[in-house]
């Protein structure tokens, strides 16, 4: 059994094209010889994957089993596609988290962009501050020292006031960026719990984590119908990819309201699990028997707008960051210049 992983693109390439030899009628063991023949004798994670689950199969294993011996697909894919092949539902759960395991890829780059951009900002705010405090300001303290005599008994000791526009931004910027990487820290450490419920004290950040919450939900719902488990049971089976504590909440209560009777799609727009135009898309493909269409399209409507808010928590920071670091560069130039237009002036 392999300890690495298969990241997101690698296990939704891999469904993907299981999904077409399922769909072509190819047997499993066969599917998996295919696959073993194109990536060759090399000795990747997905190529040491297939080694094992080729001798799983040959010993009569399902493909769900085979692809847990090998150690290299995460629970979640595991879980559909055991699911799909007791209801008979294989290529449609296949093919489902192929889409799942894209959009996750596609959602993490932004995340990862939103991230990495404005770090990199920073690292250049406090070079550029840096810069202007050991080398820019201290060059133009010599100067006038020369010419004067001393600066702090001349009338252009406001130069004093560049150092400390200096000091004070490079300060918050070194804080913020402590910040950043304290946080990083207890994200990888396991504690992102804590991470979310400090980024959740803000509106935009709060609305992010819930709109991608309500995305995994969705798409976990929708993948576990395909597979033929029954709505109640698709919904405790997707609970656990939510990751929000009021999101999780909601879907407590929806579940209650189910087990009262209630269908999915009443409960959801009962308890006002997405925004009424949702909600009602949802009963009416629930009353018309399209329950999983919806389903898709409410999957790339919440996808749209995780990208959509992303992208303005981007445009919010980088014009921000910007601004501080023009602002007090500017600010520090004009400081140290206004002497010398002074001195200038006498001259003149």
């Amino acid at each position: 059994m392999s300890k690495k992983k298969l990241d997101e693109l690698g296990v939704s390439a891999f469904c993907e094209s299981m999904a077409m030899m399922v769909q072509s009628g190819i047997q499993t063991d066969e599917a998996i010889s295919l696959l073993q023949s194109e990536h060759g004798s090399k000795a990747g994670v997905l190529e040491q994957g297939l080694a094992v689950m080729k001798e799983q199969v040959d010993r009569g294993a399902g493909l769900a089993a085979a692809m847990k011996e090998s150690g290299i697909f995460p629970d979640y894919a595991l879980e559909m596609i055991e699911a799909g092949e007791r209801a008979g539902r294989l290529e449609d759960v296949l093919f489902r988290l192929s889409r799942y395991y894209a959009d996750q890829k596609t959602i993490s780059e932004k995340l990862h962009n939103a991230v990495t951009y404005p770090a990199a900002m920073l690292v250049l705010i406090i070079a550029v501050l840096s810069v202007m405090l050991i080398m820019v300001l201290p060059a133009f303290t010599d100067v006038y020292n020369t010419l004067t005599g001393s600066l702090a008994a001349s009338s252009y000791r406001y130069v004093y006031w560049a150092y400390a526009f200096c000091w004070i931004a490079l300060a918050a910027m070194v804080l913020l960026a402590a910040a950043l990487l304290g946080a990083l820290a207890l994200w990888k450490n396991g504690r992102r719990e804590k991470v979310e419920a400090l980024l959740g004290r803000n509106k935009l950040c709060a609305s992010i984590l819930e709109s991608m919450g309500m995305f995994r939900f969705t798409s976990a719902l929708a993948t576990f119908l395909a597979s033929g488990e029954m709505q109640d049971e698709a919904m405790m089976s997707s609970l656990p990819m939510v990751k929000h504590p009021g999101l999780e909440e909601k879907l407590r209560r929806c579940l209650k309201r189910m087990e009262e009777g209630h269908s999915i799609a009443q409960s959801a727009y009962d308890e006002e699990l997405f925004e009424p135009v949702y909600g009602r898309m949802l009963l009416a493909g629930e009353r018309s028997g399209n329950m999983e269409r919806v389903l898709g399209r409410l999957t790339d409507l919440l996808e749209e707008r995780c990208k959509n808010l992303v992208d303005r928590l981007v445009g919010i920071v980088d014009p921000l960051l910007s601004g501080v670091l023009m602002v007090t560069v500017g600010l520090s130039l004009l400081s140290v210049m206004l002497p010398l237009i002074g001195m200038m002036n006498s001259v003149g």
